[in-house]
Order: C-alpha cells, then sequence, then structure tokens
C-alpha cells in the first residue's frame, strides 16, 4: 500500500514537459495572440452567419425556389440566343445535353401541359375535350383546307343562311372515307369499352351467388396474405 500510494504521489507531483518549461514568454504571447486572432475570426464568422440568417427568414418562403428558376430562365435565355446565332434549334441542342430516358420524361411532361387533363366539370367541356381529341386523331388536311379558303374567299367558305350555292359543294372521296374509317373505330371502341370486369372462366368458384363473391373478394384483400398459407397446405393435404 505504501509503495502504491508513494507511485501515485509521484505521478500527481511530477514536474511539466521539457517543452513546456522551455516555452519563454515571448512565445507564450505569441501563442495568445493567435488564439486570441482565432476566437475573433470566429466570433466575426459568426455574427456574419447570424446577419445572413436573419436576412434569410425575412424573405419569402419560397424565395430559394424563385431565385433558382430566375436563375434557369437567365441561363436558358442566354442559350436560345446563342442556338440562334449559330443557326440551330435550341429544343434539339437541349435535348443532346440530356439523356434518352430524361427527354421522354421531358417530352411527356410537355404533351400533358399542352394537353391537361382537368377531370370532369361539365358535359359541355367533356364533349368539347373528345370534339378535340377526335379531330386530333383524325389529321385533317390542313393544307388543302387553306387551298380552299383563298380560292373561295371567306364570304363563300364561312357560309352563313343568305349564301347561295353551298349544296353545289362536294367533299373530298379520300376525306369522306378517312372520317367513315374514324367513325367505325369508335364504334367497335365503345362496343369492347365496359365497366365492369370480365369474367374469368378458370376461376375458382368459391361462391353461391354475387354478394357471396363480393364479399370473398373483400376478405381475400383483407386476410389473403395470411391464409395463404393453410389454403396451400389444405389444397396439398398436409394441414395439421
Amino acid at each position: 500500500t505504501l509503495k502504491l500510494k508513494y507511485f501515485a504521489d509521484s505521478i500527481m507531483f511530477q514536474p511539466a514537459s521539457t517543452s513546456t518549461s522551455a516555452m519563454s514568454k515571448e512565445d507564450k504571447i505569441k501563442k495568445l495572440r493567435e488564439l486570441t486572432a482565432k476566437r475573433q475570426d470566429a466570433c466575426k464568422q459568426n455574427h456574419q452567419e447570424v446577419v445572413a440568417e436573419d436576412k434569410r427568414r425575412a424573405l419569402p418562403t419560397n424565395w430559394e425556389h424563385k431565385r433558382r428558376r430566375l436563375e434557369w430562365e437567365e441561363k436558358d435565355d442566354q442559350f436560345k440566343q446563342d442556338c440562334e446565332s449559330k443557326g440551330h434549334d435550341h429544343r434539339r441542342m437541349r435535348l443532346l445535353e440530356v439523356g434518352a430516358e430524361t427527354a421522354d420524361k421531358l417530352d411527356t411532361r410537355r404533351r400533358r401541359k399542352a394537353n391537361p387533363d382537368t377531370g370532369f366539370a361539365t358535359f359541355e367541356a367533356a364533349s368539347s375535350r373528345k370534339y378535340q381529341t377526335l379531330c386530333r386523331q383524325l389529321k385533317p388536311d390542313m393544307r388543302a383546307y387553306a387551298e380552299e379558303k383563298a380560292r373561295m374567299g371567306e364570304d363563300r367558305f364561312y357560309p352563313t343562311s343568305s349564301t347561295l350555292g353551298v349544296a353545289d359543294r362536294k367533299d373530298d372521296p379520300q376525306a369522306v372515307e378517312r372520317m367513315s374509317q374514324d367513325v367505325k373505330q369508335q364504334v367497335e371502341k365503345r362496343k369492347k369499352y365496359s365497366r365492369r370486369r370480365a369474367f374469368d372462366e378458370d376461376a375458382d368458384v368459391d361462391y353461391i351467388n354475387d354478394q357471396n363473391m363480393r364479399y370473398n373478394r373483400k376478405l381475400e384483400r383483407a386476410f389473403g396474405h395470411y391464409t395463404a398459407e393453410i389454403k396451400q397446405n389444405l389444397e396439398r393435404g398436409t394441414a395439421i
């Protein structure tokens, strides 16, 4: 015990290392000044960060998004000007900078934006949307349309109740045939369309009527993943 106490006292009262004791007063003052300069620099940086954070809090919530958007628009305008000065299409040049998958997503987004699906609002809006879709699918000959409009003039091309000679005009047989085929396709598509699910002849019959069939489907959705193993054991004959 005395030996351990003497060893502990010798460690506790061991003199400082030679490197620390060898430091002169000037070195200590220099070290103190360096630490003071670092502390002042840290305080200055903290103050600047606090001021910047306070300014960011004073800005609108979507300021960062607006700033990035404005920067992107500025770069995009500059890119368009550069492409126009070189005689290139800026859209094609932009697609060369992105991958095929990204370009496909951008094209799909552009088409959706040009023809947004706003859902059902009124029967008039739904009918108008259907009419515009059918017109795009029919693909009218705009060149022949413009030539006939220039030949007939505005007054005869858009007839009114007082316009004569409307019955003398004959439609192009090819255009009539194209419209007839489109109408037939609409009729066939309407026949195949049904909100009812098609009857599956290969499915297992585990119901006695339609009400029981719907009830069994609800049970399967809720507990099917729990009872799958039990059903398999019953079918194999290995159930306990």
